[in-house]
């Protein structure tokens, strides 16, 4: 059977049950949600939170699925953080294409919306921080093609939801998604968007990975998962999706249009940026018959590990182009596994320690220091 959330959540509740904690009471979607994971997160647990009953809502929610370098390494069958990023970085080299499947086949087609029943108050978005805009979508894949090339793009932005159908959309300007999206608005033409919501986490692996051009990133998913990403054309848009994903949204990013989006919990752990931002048009909403909507809690650990895992592969695969000898990465979590970068060199010539620096420098533009040791030290031990 191909691989999806669903297949992920049945390993974890094999392998590794006390990992997951399902609350079957109603729970308020503003700010109770995220509290029942922080108390957890306060003593220094990490477990994923199954919320069978959102509080307006029909469809279950699923959050802190990122949270520990563990549940990622089993995604992947690694048997070790190090070796997972080891394990990513070799895979970054094999990207597996996808593979088109019929509508018929698709799961994420079971329930189609279009026109006025399209409706994201079905949807169980989350307030998460006290200081938060509002509900924000903020673990869809959001998939988009550049202009004049057609190579496809994926990337997890914050969406804030402004209505039934619209949703912000704030990409970091050095993203390339958001170099996407200028071109468009540059010819005076919309960018055709979907985001994809709950699937395999190989594929929000990917989606942050960091790779050097635009494009790539649903082939790395098939890495990830070990097998093609399955993939059905969408209603609306002229784009591929996930086919497995539990729910996708469909729709256009007008040009020179905007709405006031923000602030948000963000990852350093203070709400970022606030203002105008262009936003989606939303056409269309698939879903599985009872889907699984996911939600990240932003602003806090899984936050910041479930976007450092991929970025490790990517880092220890463009570092190694520059500095073969390099043997270790990691992005510490005291540096909010962003800004700063340990590196682990068997240095074999002069020079090579600046070239591995200046390779993550290059591949990251969070990183703001970066450290780079003999190989005898474990880049993973923060002590040595």
């Amino acid at each position: 059977m191909p691989k999806d959330l669903r297949t992920y959540l049945d390993e974890l509740l094999e392998r590794r049950p006390k990992d997951v904690v399902v609350v079957d009471r109603e729970v308020d979607p503003r700010y109770e949600a995220s509290a029942i994971v922080e108390k957890f997160e306060r003593k220094n647990e990490f477990p994923l939170v199954f919320f069978k009953n959102i509080k307006g809502s029909k469809i279950p929610l699923v959050i802190n699925l990122g949270a520990t370098y563990e549940r990622l390494a089993l995604s992947l069958g690694s048997p070790s953080v190090p070796q997972m990023v080891k394990d990513l970085a070799h895979r970054e080299h094999h990207p597996v294409p996808v593979k088109e499947i019929s509508a018929k086949d698709a799961p994420c087609k079971e329930v189609i919306l279009k026109g006025a029943d399209v409706d994201l108050d079905l949807l169980p978005v989350l307030t998460i921080n006290e200081g938060d805009a509002g509900a924000y979508i903020n673990a869809a894949a959001l998939i988009c093609k550049e202009r004049g090339t057609d190579a496809v793009n994926v990337g997890i932005y914050r969406h804030q939801k402004q209505g039934k159908r619209q949703l912000g959309l704030m990409i970091n300007p050095a993203n390339h998604g958001n170099y996407v999206r200028a071109e468009y608005e540059d010819h005076n033409e919309p960018m055709e968007v979907a985001l994809a919501i709950g699937h395999h986490p190989a594929l929000n692996m990917a989606a942050v990975s960091k790779q050097a051009g635009v494009g790539s990133e649903m082939e790395i998913a098939g890495a990830f998962l070990g097998e093609p990403l399955e993939v059905v054309k969408a209603e609306t848009v002229s784009l591929r999706v996930p086919a497995r994903c539990e729910i996708v949204i469909e729709g256009i990013v007008p040009p020179h249009k905007r709405h006031y989006e923000g602030p948000f919990g963000e990852w350093p752990h203070y709400y970022y940026k606030e203002g105008e931002q262009p936003y989606i048009e939303v056409t269309a909403i698939t879903m599985r018959k009872n889907p699984i909507y996911q939600c990240i809690h932003s602003a806090h650990f899984e936050h910041n590990i479930i976007g450092a895992a991929p970025r490790l592969g990517s880092l220890l695969k463009r570092i190694q182009e520059v500095v073969p000898s390099t043997t270790g990465v990691n992005m510490p979590i005291s540096g909010a596994a962003r800004s700063h970068c340990y590196i682990s060199v068997k240095k074999r010539a002069e020079g090579e320690p600046k070239q591995a620096a200046l390779g993550a420098l290059v591949t990251d533009p969070n990183i703001k220091h970066v450290i780079v040791v003999d190989d005898d030290v474990d880049v993973f031990n923060e002590n040595q």
